[in-house]
């Protein structure tokens, strides 16, 4: 899907130089996964403390059952 994006020119040169890949397009698909990865860990920060934990739980005692 071609596209056309007007992105600054300086960032993805600084991005090309410190990511060392070969083309933009590789620049700009890792910044984009990278973006991604990020957000989805900032989701998961979200569920801080909402999770129940039950201290009796004994997962080596699970697997044992089996």
């Amino acid at each position: 899907m071609p596209t056309n994006l007007a992105i600054d020119e300086e960032l993805l040169e600084q991005a090309l130089t410190v990511g060392g890949y070969k083309t933009k397009r590789q620049t700009v698909n890792e910044a984009l996964r990278e973006f991604i990865q990020r957000r989805k860990r900032l989701e998961l920060l979200t569920l801080m403390g909402k999770v129940t934990y039950d201290r009796r739980y004994d997962y080596k005692r699970e697997r044992r059952a089996r």
